[in-house]
């Protein structure tokens, strides 16, 4: 499959496949007459890079995921805690978005309460 029905297909930003493709993560891609064909298993990596990011990653976090999980199962504890730190951060942003909201509604509290004494 070329770049282009990749990423039509599975509705993946051609930003997205040439980054894939200048970290050199895939044996699997052939040149083939100039253009560059995508095998399963190239789909399933890009799926996984797709979801790092829409977790979070940077792209570099997302080059150095994929590359450990090709090493093997030995990276195993090293893609756990950059999956724990990534989720610690969504948590921190999560926490501060409560508290943005507790504010709101105390302001929101204040103004209804001073509307009902005037």
């Amino acid at each position: 499959m070329t770049m282009k029905e990749a990423g039509e297909r599975y509705k993946i930003p051609l930003k997205i496949l040439k980054e894939y493709e200048s970290w050199g993560l895939c044996d699997a891609v052939k040149k083939v007459m100039g253009v560059w064909r995508y095998d399963e298993q190239d789909i399933e990596r890009l799926g996984m890079i797709m979801t790092l990011r829409d977790i979070g990653f940077s792209s570099r976090e997302a080059e150095t995921y994929m590359r450990l999980t090709l090493e093997g199962e030995s990276t195993q504890p090293q893609r756990i805690m950059m999956l724990n730190e990534r989720r610690g951060k969504t948590l921190e942003e999560i926490h501060l978005k409560e508290k943005q909201i507790a504010y709101m509604d105390y302001l929101r509290h204040e103004m209804q309460k001073s509307k009902k004494t005037d």
